[in-house]
C-alpha cells in the first residue's frame, strides 16, 4: 500500500520534534488501514510500516500503563512473538531489543494470567501481583525519549520505506 504524505506537512511537523514527525507517518498509516491493524490489512503494509506501528503501540501502552497493560490489552503476541525485537536491532535500537527479549520471557511466564478477563479493580491489582514488570517499565520510561529520537532518525533516513512524500 502506498501511503502519501505532503512534504509541507512533514516539514511543519518535523519542526515540532520527534513525536510530531513520527505522528505524521503513524497517522497516515492509521488512515490507510482504517484505524486498526488486522490480519487482512497487515499484508498491505511493508515491514518498516508494521514495525513503526508496533513501536507506536508499545510506546503508547507502556507509557500509559506499563507492560502489564500492554499484555492485558492483547498486544503481547504482536510485540513479543513477532520479529519486532529483531527489527529494533536492525534500526539501531539494541537496548530496546534487549528489553523486549526480557519482556518476552515474562510474557511467556505470565501472559495467560495477564490476559484473563477481569474487573477494573482486578486489573489494578495485576500491577501489585506482577512486580517483575516494574524494572522493564522503568527502563522503557527512562529511555523513551532517546528511543523515539532513534526511531525518528531511522524513519527520516528511510523515508521511502514509510511513505511517498508529495511535493504539494
Amino acid at each position: 500500500m502506498t501511503i502519501h504524505i505532503s512534504d509541507s506537512l512533514l516539514r511543519h511537523e518535523a519542526q515540532k520534534g520527534h513525536d510530531a514527525f513520527l505522528s505524521v507517518f503513524v497517522n497516515a498509516i492509521d488512515q490507510a488501514i482504517g484505524g486498526e491493524l488486522t490480519a487482512q490489512n497487515m499484508g498491505q503494509l511493508n515491514a518498516d510500516q508494521i514495525t513503526l506501528w508496533a513501536y507506536k503501540t508499545l510506546r503508547e501502552e507502556v507509557m500509559d500503563g506499563g507492560f502489564v497493560q500492554l499484555i492485558h490489552n492483547g498486544y503481547g503476541p504482536f510485540i513479543f512473538l513477532n520479529p519486532f525485537a529483531k527489527a529494533m536491532r536492525l534500526w539501531g535500537l539494541k537496548d530496546l531489543q534487549k528489553l523486549i527479549y526480557k519482556g518476552r520471557k515474562l510474557f511467556e511466564l505470565y501472559g495467560d494470567e495477564l490476559t484473563r478477563e477481569c474487573t477494573d479493580e482486578q486489573f489494578m491489582a495485576l500491577f501489585e501481583q506482577y512486580p517483575a514488570f516494574d524494572a522493564l517499565d522503568d527502563e522503557f520510561v527512562g529511555m523513551e525519549e532517546e528511543w523515539t529520537a532513534q526511531v525518528a532518525q531511522y524513519v527520516d533516513e528511510h523515508l521511502e520505506n514509510f511513505a511517498t512524500i508529495d511535493a504539494q
